[in-house]
Parts: C-alpha cells; structure tokens; sequence
C-alpha cells in the first residue's frame, strides 16, 4: 500500500461520517423508487456535489477526500439493489418481514466479495480498457470543477451545479407531493380491444423516471421502446386474439401481459446476459493475471508500483474473501436449521457456497462491463438476477429433494436467498468499478477508495433492513399474503419475477416454452445489435429491449420520454460554448428529479405507518379521480417543459 511519505489528506474520519450520512438519504430513495419501479440510480454525482457543499466549509479539503465520500455513499445507495431479490421472501410468505441480522448478513458477506471481486477487475476493466464509463468521468468532471483551482469560475460553476440539483429535487418532490394529496393521479392509462385482441398503454406521471431515461441516453432509451413496441404492440394483442377472453380490456390486456408476456421478456434477458458474458472471458482473465504478476513483482523486490496502481494486494483479497465464507456459511446454515431442510444442510450449504463464488464473480465481471459501457444505473443487474435464480434452482433441486410440499417451500426460498447474496455480489462490483473509474481520473489511491467501498457496504448493510421493514408495513408487495390492505402495494417488479422463476423452476410449474420464445427474440436482437455494431452507427443494447418486455409500461413509457427530451437537451447543448457544463447540468437536474420523488416516497411511508392511514395526505375524496387524471397530466407536461427551458437558461453562457 502507500508508504509513510504519502501524507494526502484522502482517507479521513470526516469524509466516512459525511458518506454515511449521505448514504442514508440516497440508500433510502434508491430503495423506495426500486420497490415502485423496478429501477435504481447511481448516486455518484449528487453525492459528489453534496460533498463538495459541505466540505467547502474546512480549508484543507481535497478533491481526493471529495472523491472518498462519493465512493461511500454511492457503494452504500448501490446496495440497495437488493430490493431486486429479497421481498421474494415476503411475497411467498416465508417472511413476514425483514429480520435485521438475515438481511444484514446477506448484504454485507455479498458486499464485501464484490468488492474483493472488484480489485483484480479494475486492472481488467478500468486502467487496461477503452470502456468509456459516462457517469465515473461525469463524477471525475464534477470533482474537478468543484475543488480544482478555486478561481471564480470553478466556484461559480459548482454554484450552478448545487442549484441544478437542488431545483430537480424539490420540483420533483414538490409534483409527488400533489400527487399524494392525490389532486394529481398518480398514472394514466388506456386499454381498447382491436377486434380480438386486446392491448393500451400506461403512463406513470413521474418526474423520477423522466431524470432516469435524461441518464440513461437515446440508445438505451429506444432500445426500451422496441421493447414496449414487442410487448404491447405485438405480443399481447396476438396471445390475446389467440386466445379470446370475457371482461374488462385493461384486466384482459395486464394479465396477458404478467403471466406470459413478461416471461418473453425474462428469456430475451438471459440470452443477452449470457452474450455479454461470453464477450468478457478474455478481458477478466488477463486482469486477474495482471493482479497477481503484481503481488509477485512486489514481493520480489521490485520498483515500487506507482501511487495509483496500488489495490489491496491480492493476498489479503484473498484472506478477506475465505474469510468471508465462514459467516456465509452460518447464514445460511441458520437459514436452513428449523425447515424442512434441515436434514439435507450440508449438501445444499456447500453447493450453495460454491456457487456463489463461482457465479458471483462472473455475474460481478458482467456487471462491471455493462457498468463501463452504459453506466451502472442503466446496468442490467435485475437480467443477471434472472439467470442466477434459474441456476440456484436447478442446482438446489439437484442437491435437495423435494419430496414434501413443505419441502418445496424451503427449496424457493433457500433459491431465493441464495441469489440476493449473489446480486449483492454483483452490484457492489458493478458500481465499485465506476468509482475506482473516478478515481482513476482525480488521480486517487486504488487501495484506500477499496477501503472506503468496504465501509460503503457495511453502513448499507445496516440501513437497509429497517427501510425495507418500514415500506413493508406501510405498503406492502403485490402479491404477498400478509401485505397491508392498501390500494396500490409496492408492486418490486423484478423481485415478483424472480419469485416466480424460483416458484417454477423447483414446483415444475414454469413454462419453458414462453422462456424459449424470449430466448428466440434476445436471439434476434442480439444478432440485429452485432449488425449495428459493425455499422458504427447505431446500438440497440439487447438487455435493454428485455427490459422494456418484461417492465410495466407505466414505469419504461416515462424512461423513454426522459431518453428522448435529454437527447434533445444534449444537441441544444453542443451548440453552445460551453457545452461541458450545460450538459452537466442536465445531468444534475435530472439526478435531483430522481432524488427528490424517491425521498418523498420513504417520507410518506414513515406517514402511513405513523397514521395508519393509506393516503395520509389526500385532500380531495375519490370522486375526483376523473378530474385529478388531465389535472395531472396538463401539470406533468408543464412541469417537465419548463425545467427543461429553466436548465437551459442556466447552463447559457453568461
């Protein structure tokens, strides 16, 4: 590590107690709007301006010790991710709830491997590749600006940022709160039969997803799009003609769409995800050679490795991480002690440690990947999550046995849990990477921003358990028999999924042929992908059409709108002189969109719980729903155009 003349102020007390206050606000928003939506964000960027806000307070703040409390606090909101896999055990019924040391555990053993994952990664993915990495050099630009010269500028320039990002958030959360006094709806939505068949389209009136799709680029955006065209405008108005059904169009039409549909879209997902593995052997491999030529460099007496190349060493990686299967292996020896499965322990503990290490690092190589190359919000963890359950339940169903209902239970479950230690595994590598990138770029020490990531996760580790207790009480999951009588339940899409997956591969109840067809489609599109690909013009990111299959259309329609106007905001912005900051900021406004709903989601629940009340803040009573839909709308479009020409006027040169 570094010797004793390197003095830097980098590592310090100050900056950790700073990325762990930010870490509660950010954790909580991502685990809120994951719940609602299915999608998370990367909270690098505004934590990162934060940290520069109150650290201007001291004078001998550095960019260095700005750099560690981003890497805390955006390790701790990427956690979160979790959300992906672990209300499956509320909605089976294995939980009522979430029991803080089982959930504790499986964030912080799976945190910690994806962050020993990620030292011999970042040699592979980071200083030895190309992979532009957008939102660890916007984070890296943001740094600079903020603590560089000091000159009127810069100061200036972080001015703007702040108010950027600050705007964003209170507009948005300023809309959600109308909304929850429900003078807005919430959503609008239209269903219509085309002689048989059967389809219509939602559209959720939110600010937070219109700031993901401004993050997430045109690409992806319109790959999401021909995901909706697939879904909505292909798949379920032929299943529905196929197959005529009595009632009401929109029952008709979401039904189609949750119970066959969206298994198209979990086999489109896969096929990509194995794709884009098959692409990454070469790359890992020749980073973990490099990791280890260096620890052998090092021990022969070699030159000292410059300051930036230093990682922690890969022998104490190597300590950290069978050290860390000790606790693994109680967790979920404990796990299994008092089920049906206890007799069977041994077996299915050993295979399930195996496996975690084994998929962990290849789902954590695939991760960092796609995390360099559409940036880690847009990352497609909740795709890999697919295949992992898949694989945890074929390999439990070899190893255990079935041979009582109860016994069948235990084996969802036991899949279930396994696979939300390996999607921590997973996350924390996929967002560590994009850190390690910043770093890289402010000319940080490697092995002290993987000393802040390990604290990143454990300060996760802590919050996220009573944030997903308290939605749990207030909202409930769709689906879960003992969630709260509200009207609208927290719908955790993907953890929906990925429960039914675990449900039918173990219960011999899933339909392959619906997965096969997915797979076919991903097939296409991957092969339409390589095509653009060779052309140099265009991509159409095959994960992101699975996702616009397999998410509710209220949820990707607004993603695709925000995709399309950021896109729009970016050309306007190369026009000007100063196209770096208008773009960044931009960028900020549209991370304050997110920031701000989110935190007005986990505010309400604390209010539900508190009164017992499903719309604590309604202020108008259910006849003027009819009325609160084009309100809303017309408020909505209002809205979003007009932050859009404010962040305009903003970013124009003076």
């Amino acid at each position: 590590m570094d010797g004793p003349r390197d003095s830097r102020l980098e590592l310090t007390v100050r900056g950790l107690v700073l990325g762990a206050a930010i870490t509660l606000v950010f954790t909580a928003a991502n685990v809120y709007l994951g719940l609602k939506v299915g999608l998370t964000f990367a909270s690098t960027i505004p934590a990162a301006v934060i940290s520069m806000a109150v650290l201007r307070a001291f004078k001998n703040a550095t960019i260095f010790e700005n750099n560690i409390v981003q890497t805390v606090a955006s390790a701790a909101g990427t956690i979160s991710a979790i959300i992906f896999v672990l209300p499956g055990l509320v909605m089976i019924g294995w939980w009522t709830g979430f029991p803080f040391w089982e959930s504790f555990g499986i964030c912080a053993i799976g945190g910690i491997l994806g962050v020993m994952y990620s030292v011999p990664l970042r040699r592979a993915l980071v200083t030895q590749s190309d992979l532009p990495y957008p939102e660890g050099v916007a984070a890296a630009e943001v740094l600079k600006v903020g603590v560089g010269t000091g000159t009127a500028a810069d100061v200036e320039h972080n001015r703007t940022g702040l108010i950027a990002l600050v705007t964003g958030t209170l507009a948005s959360g300023g809309f959600a709160a109308i909304a929850g006094a429900r003078v807005f709806a919430g959503e609008i939505a239209a269903y219509f039969r085309a002689g048989a068949a059967t389809t219509g389209m939602g559209f959720s009136l939110s600010l937070a997803l219109v700031g993901a799709g401004h993050l997430i680029g045109l690409s992806v955006g319109l790959a999401i799009l021909a995901g909706l065209v697939i879904a909505w405008g292909i798949a379920t108005p032929l299943l529905t003609s196929l197959h005529p059904m009595a009632g009401a169009a929109a029952d008709i039409a979401t039904a189609v769409w949750s119970h066959q549909v969206r298994f198209v879209g979990a086999g489109a997902i896969g096929v990509a995800a194995i794709w884009t593995l098959g692409r990454l052997a070469k790359p890992v491999w020749g980073g973990v050679a490099s990791a280890i030529a260096a620890s052998r460099h090092r021990a022969a007496g070699g030159a000292e490795l410059p300051r930036t190349e230093r990682d922690i060493p890969i022998a104490i990686v190597g300590v950290i991480g069978v050290a860390c299967l000790i606790p693994l292996a109680v967790l979920l020896a404990a796990f299994l002690s008092g089920s049906a499965l206890a007799p069977q322990a041994v077996p299915l503990a050993i295979g399930a440690i195996a496996y975690i290490v084994v998929a962990g690092f290849l789902v954590a190589a695939a991760c960092g990947y796609m995390a360099g190359l559409i940036g880690s919000s847009n990352s497609p963890v909740s795709g890999l999550a697919i295949l992992a359950v898949i694989g945890a339940s074929l390999l439990l169903l070899a190893l255990g046995h079935r041979s009582t209902p109860a016994a069948g239970s235990a084996l969802v479950a036991y899949a279930l849990f396994v696979t939300a230690i390996l999607v921590c595994v997973a996350t924390i590598a996929n967002d560590n990477l994009q850190d390690l990138k910043t770093g890289q770029l402010v000319d940080a020490t490697p092995w002290r921003q993987q000393v802040a990531l390990i604290f990143g996760v454990a300060m996760g580790a802590v919050v996220i358990p009573p944030i997903l207790d308290l939605l749990n009480r207030a909202y409930g999951f769709a689906g879960a028999p003992h969630h709260a009588t509200v009207a609208q339940p927290l719908p955790a899409p993907q953890a929906t999924l990925i429960s039914a997956l675990a449900k039918g591969v173990i219960q011999g109840q899933i339909d392959w042929r619906l997965i096969g067809a997915g797979a076919l489609v991903g097939l296409a599109i991957v092969g339409v992908d390589e095509l653009l690909r060779a052309s140099g013009r265009f991509r159409l990111p095959p994960l992101a059409v699975g996702l616009g299959i397999y998410l509710p259309a209220s949820t990707t329609a607004p993603v695709v709108l925000g995709a399309i106007l950021g896109w729009y905001y970016n050309r306007w912005a190369n026009r000007q002189s100063n196209a770096g900051k208008a773009k960044q900021l931009g960028v900020l406004m549209a991370s304050g969109l997110i920031v701000g709903e989110s935190l007005f989601g986990v505010l309400l629940a604390g209010l539900i719980v508190v009164s017992n009340k499903a719309n604590p803040l309604s202020v108008v009573a259910d006849s003027f729903a009819p009325a609160a839909a084009p309100i809303g709308a017309i408020a909505f479009v209002v809205a979003v155009l007009g932050l859009y020409a404010w962040t305009s006027k903003l970013a124009r040169p003076s």
